[in-house]
């Protein structure tokens, strides 16, 4: 009897250092726990052009795994807060007659505000020939538009090109997005077979990381190749699916019309200027890690009828 009650005391003994033993460990974990501060570009939009209602801060839910995070600034991107640097993009593969959409294109760029720079350039060897940097005189980037060669060059990737793009873009506060024209086909890796059905180009999930790393909204619009790859279904469909994809993964929009050329841009410009009229600048208090990288997010608003686009991930530095 007497040796159990010393075996129950002695077990109790080390049970009791186990918890002494954990504790620290876990207090050493809470407080490793950094939270560093990050800001991303939001776009709200409702159904059927109703009225935007207001949005506050406080409707705002920014969640980190199951964790909500701490908001720390919503405000409107307008006033002081309004510059934006937009790229028009355009791929040099697609079909010259998209020249004929383009004083839609050139309506769309005078009528930006003056908070709004805008440059121009041409995909074309999977990189960007830029014809235009940014600017503030719209009249001086209408007047850089020109008509696509028709042609993608040795190495054709919308999706490299504009990683080199967002390789090469100025430091700065502004918004960061991007208008691509092209078909989406990846002419860089027709060789892998890709033709036989549906697939993901490893190059788009590619464009997406570094737009999601460096903060950039990609929109697109689809337009038919000038080569014989616009007339094999497979090969069409692809383009646009990944162009689709992209611009759903960095928070921007994809605009077409089946596989066809669209017959204006016109409805395509409209909708992304209510876009680019309706975004905000978002902060939060993200939960950061021995090392930089992108970590995925959900965001959502209490407020009925409303709809919030941004990147899937954003990059948060280092805990310091």
């Amino acid at each position: 009897m007497k040796a159990q009650g010393v075996r129950v005391f002695y077990s109790l003994l080390s049970m009791a250092g186990m918890f002494t033993n954990t504790s620290p460990i876990h207090a050493a974990d809470t407080a490793a726990a950094v939270s560093v501060p990050v800001t991303m570009t939001v776009t709200a939009t409702v159904a059927n052009n109703k009225r935007m209602p207001d949005i506050n801060q406080n409707d705002i839910v920014v969640r980190q795994g199951k964790a909500r995070l701490d908001v720390t600034n919503w405000v409107p991107a307008r006033g002081d807060r309004a510059g934006l640097d937009l790229f028009i993009l355009i791929d040099d593969s697609i079909d010259f007659r998209v020249g004929g959409q383009f004083d839609d294109l050139r309506a769309f760029i005078d009528a930006q505000p003056p908070t709004t720079s805008i440059g121009v350039g041409y995909m074309r060897n999977a990189t960007v020939q830029v014809v235009q940097d940014f600017t503030a005189n719209h009249v001086l980037a209408a007047g850089a538009l020109r008509l696509p060669l028709g042609s993608p060059g040795a190495l054709g990737s919308p999706y490299l090109s504009v990683v080199d793009l967002m390789k090469r873009w100025p430091q700065g506060d502004n918004r960061r997005e991007v208008l691509m024209i092209t078909d989406g086909i990846d002419r860089a890796r027709h060789h892998l077979g890709w033709h036989r059905g549906l697939s993901i180009y490893p190059d788009a999930d590619m464009a997406g990381t570094v737009a999601q790393r460096t903060g950039t909204i990609i929109h697109t619009i689809y337009a038919p190749g000038a080569d014989p790859f616009r007339r094999n279904y497979a090969r069409s469909t692809n383009g646009q699916m990944n162009l689709a994809r992209l611009s759903d993964k960095t928070g921007g929009s994809s605009f077409f019309l089946g596989l066809h050329g669209p017959v204006s841009f016109r409805p395509y410009l409209d909708s992304l200027q209510q876009i680019l009229d309706n975004q905000y600048l978002l902060s939060f208090s993200a939960t950061a890690g021995k090392r930089a990288g992108l970590q995925y997010i959900t965001l959502g608003t209490e407020v009925a009828g409303v709809e919030l686009a941004t990147h899937n991930s954003v990059w948060v530095p280092a805990a310091k």
